[in-house]
């Protein structure tokens, strides 16, 4: 019997389909994957991972920010040195101390007993030392460019580098020097974006509003 042979130009064909065909269903697989890939659950949060490289506690927008104590007792002894107040109120916040004059940097507090000094935002201990002149000093920092400093504690609480809460107890209230002797005050500062700035501006603001 007699064997038919291919013609030339059958055998190129049949390897051109072949590979047509592998070709198609390569592209019809990296499609669906592709696909696959990009689309996001709706029930999932996508979180960047740089999120959370900070040591710096992320704090809600929609938090308030609070006074650093919580006592009824206490009262303002000295207010913030203003450029913009007025003669009589920039020279109510100057401090007087051995023979200077001193620009209140802060708001100094005072009380007939002792008090609890408060933590006034999530934040880090950046620093806490001894101060010749005001005592066990605190300094916290948090987000948004922000850091509270407590000064003229009779006892501390935290230590640096500490991760603390909104309200937690940094310490208690100490004796200060400045202007008139004080037995239970604090005199509390806050640094915005490096500038030495008016506490009472922010007690009681969203931190969305700073």
């Amino acid at each position: 019997m007699e064997k038919r042979k291919l013609k030339p130009f059958v055998m190129p064909v049949v390897y051109g389909i072949a590979f047509a065909t592998l070709l198609m269903s390569l592209i019809m697989i990296d499609n669906m994957q592709s696909k696959k890939a990009s689309t996001t659950d709706s029930n999932y949060t996508y979180v960047n991972n740089s999120i959370i490289t900070s040591n710096i506690p992320v704090v809600k927008e929609e938090t308030v920010i609070l006074k650093p104590y919580s006592s009824e007792k206490v009262e303002i002894s000295k207010k913030f040195y203003d450029e913009t107040a007025s003669d009589e109120e920039k020279q109510n916040a100057i401090i007087y101390y051995n023979d200077t004059y001193i620009q209140n940097s802060g708001i100094l507090y005072k009380s007939g007993e002792s008090f609890d000094i408060l933590n006034i935002l999530d934040g880090t201990v950046l620093n806490v030392k001894t101060d010749e002149l005001l005592g066990n000093v605190v300094e916290v920092k948090h987000s948004n460019n922000l850091i509270s400093t407590y000064e003229g504690l009779s006892s501390v609480n935290v230590k640096k580098g500490q991760l603390l809460k909104q309200g937690d107890i940094i310490g208690k209230s100490g004796k200060l020097e400045l202007g008139e002797s004080l037995e239970n005050a604090l005199l509390f500062e806050l640094i915005k974006d490096g500038k030495y700035v008016n506490p009472l501006n922010y007690f009681d603001k969203k931190v969305s509003e700073i």
